[in-house]
């Protein structure tokens, strides 16, 4: 339950380090000196600790500058106790630490700017404070093109919001759509990481009855693999192989909650040294969310960070961007912006007013040399009143759609960001009802009805991506969810969707076009080029090709089991006007998702 006071003294070696000198102190430079991998810059400052005056956390301020040519990221630092907490639960040293990803290959220089005063970390005006320390020291270091390949990031970039309203990678150029699970929200009640407890907070019937609840995740220890990361003698064999487990289904975004006391659902995830502390940190815990975070990076899973919850969205200056939550937003970049794959969420379920949404907004942008998403969660029935004064604002990517009116609701939210001339990264991240969700597949084997009206309704709509909640009268819901096997039918079943996207269409390049064809049924559409036409209940529908005389090629994709494309009833269907594209293979009472592709020009 308590972080365990101690510090071991280590020697580490690391293949690749580079040690630099400015005055009489060191700058040590960690990690793989690849294109997209983390390097790490410390620096030996001030010897001090998490309960120490001054506060090392607000009176203190690093940014690291680094350069190439005329390139310049300004990085936040932080505090880092004695430099290896994740494995020694320090709380006290004179270590000062900067994560930097470097996006081209060559020499980069970089500058320490160290400063001090009251509260400094609370302002990002470069000349605040006074010098102190290790301010000025200066050195380089050589990068070489990455050595990574398949799902990694760290061979393909960041994951940045394209115009095309899905997030791309800054590296490879090569689109990307969101499957993630949504659920369990307090994945970072975990009982391997210091200083974590159970607050006893909520007892609501189906989530973590009696009260007293952390996750294990003892069913994926089976999942963990050789080589795979640890802390502390074998700690994190749980966590890190469901999130192996998550990856191999094809799942590449997980939804976690980084602060929910002060009335939140789970009351047992704080970033800070204790519940009530606001203005420290527990260096030891964060570094070991940072190992988890890391293993992330490379399974290809992308970290979507929802700072705070509907109930505590007042918890941090009373809902404004004062300096509890400028020093808690400011570490979470600092700490955790390098990751190439993250999306900062505003809250889930917010009910901030809009000022505050975009001075939020607009504070992680300032504080994210890299330009990560950032979106906002909300209630059913709050869309125009959240969204709609959002619509343009250059800090806010996109909404995080809590819904079950998914189709149209996707829908709307594209078109009305490209009116206001910002077409939005559109996710569905959650759907009710609250007590139900995504069903186990005990429950739910065919998962049917959120198949066709949920998951294709979305990505059918344009959606770049889709994340999952567990209701909480199932096994295994938002709160208490120890195996995500209990939904391993539901995973294969969005891989299928995801496929058949990334696979047949130029998805980028399409939009939603149900006008196009009869019936309730959806249509993505390049017109006169490529169409996606998907059959929530089967049967057959109509395609008016317009004005042109081409050929098209007609061939059925099973969303419930997935595989190769079949033909149907017609393998060609030619223009102009409507056409009916056939009947499918087999199951015609069933879901099928249909590829007309262009054939030939007469």
């Amino acid at each position: 339950m308590n972080k365990r006071f101690r510090i071991i003294v280590v020697t580490i070696v690391v293949l690749g380090i580079r040690v630099f000198s400015s005055t009489n102190h060191a700058a040590d430079i960690s990690g793989t000196l690849q294109v997209w991998h983390k390097v790490t810059v410390t620096f030996d400052g001030p010897e001090t600790g998490e309960t120490a005056e001054p506060n090392p956390f607000t009176d203190y301020r690093l940014m690291v500058t680094f350069r190439q040519g005329d390139r310049k990221i300004h990085v936040c630092g932080y505090y880092a106790v004695d430099g290896n907490a994740a494995e020694t639960s320090a709380v006290s040293g004179s270590k000062w630490r900067a994560h930097f990803v470097p996006v081209s290959p060559g020499q980069w220089d970089y500058t320490a700017s160290f400063r001090t005063a009251k509260n400094i970390a609370m302002t990002l005006a470069p000349q605040a404070g006074v010098s102190t320390s290790f301010d000025g020291v200066a050195g380089s270091f050589t990068v070489r093109p990455s050595d990574k390949n398949g799902k990694d990031f760290r061979g393909k970039g960041f994951l940045h919001p394209s115009p095309e309203g899905y997030l791309r990678f800054s590296g490879s150029g090569k689109y990307w759509i969101k499957m993630g699970a949504d659920s369990p929200e307090n994945l970072l009640a975990y009982a391997d990481f210091d200083g974590t407890f159970d607050t006893d907070g909520l007892n609501r019937e189906g989530e973590a009855q009696g009260g007293v609840f952390l996750h294990t995740y003892q069913p994926h220890v089976k999942d963990w693999r050789q080589g795979d990361p640890t802390w502390q003698g074998g700690k994190g064999k749980g966590l890190i192989g469901g999130l192996n487990y998550l990856a191999q289904k094809g799942v590449n975004s997980v939804y976690f909650i980084t602060y929910n006391l002060d009335g939140g659902d789970g009351k047992d995830v704080w970033p800070w040294i204790n519940p009530e502390e606001r203005f420290r940190f527990d260096c030891s815990k964060l570094d070991q969310w940072e190992i988890v975070f890391e293993h992330m990076d490379t399974l290809g899973i992308m970290l979507h960070n929802i700072s705070q919850e509907q109930e505590n969205d007042q918890g941090l200056d009373k809902g404004e961007l004062g300096p509890q939550r400028r020093l808690y937003y400011r570490e979470l970049a600092a700490r955790f912006g390098h990751h190439l794959g993250i999306t900062w969420n505003l809250g889930e379920e917010n009910t901030n007013t809009d000022q505050q949404r975009k001075a939020f907004a607009e504070y992680f942008h300032e504080l994210d040399p890299y330009d990560h998403p950032v979106v906002v969660h909300t209630f059913p029935g709050q869309y125009d009143k959240v969204y709609k004064p959002l619509l343009g604002y250059p800090y806010l990517q996109g909404p995080s759609l809590q819904t079950e009116d998914t189709h149209n609701q996707v829908r709307k939210w594209i078109d009305e960001s490209l009116k206001a001339g910002k077409k939005w990264y559109v996710c569905l991240d959650e759907i009710g009802p609250a007590n139900t969700g995504i069903k186990p597949d005990a429950d739910d084997p065919d998962h049917y009805s959120d198949r066709t009206k949920h998951l294709w309704g979305a990505l059918m709509g344009g959606a770049a991506g889709v994340e999952w909640y567990f209701g909480y009268r199932f096994a295994h819901n938002d709160l208490n969810c120890e195996d995500w096997r209990s939904r391993d039918i539901w995973w294969d079943q969005n891989r299928y969707a995801v496929n058949f996207f990334m696979n047949y269409l130029p998805f980028p390049q399409m939009h939603h076009a149900d006008e196009l064809i009869t019936g309730k049924n959806y249509c993505l559409a390049l017109p006169c080029e490529v169409y996606a036409v998907y059959l929530p209940s089967g049967g057959t529908t109509q395609i008016d090709l317009g004005n042109s005389n081409y050929s098209f090629s007609v061939d059925w994709y099973d969303p419930g089991s997935g595989g190769s494309l079949q033909i149907g009833s017609k393998h060609t269907i030619h223009g102009p006007g409507k056409q009916s594209i056939g009947l499918p293979p087999k199951k015609q009472d069933k879901d099928w998702a249909i590829l007309i592709k262009l054939e030939s020009r007469p």
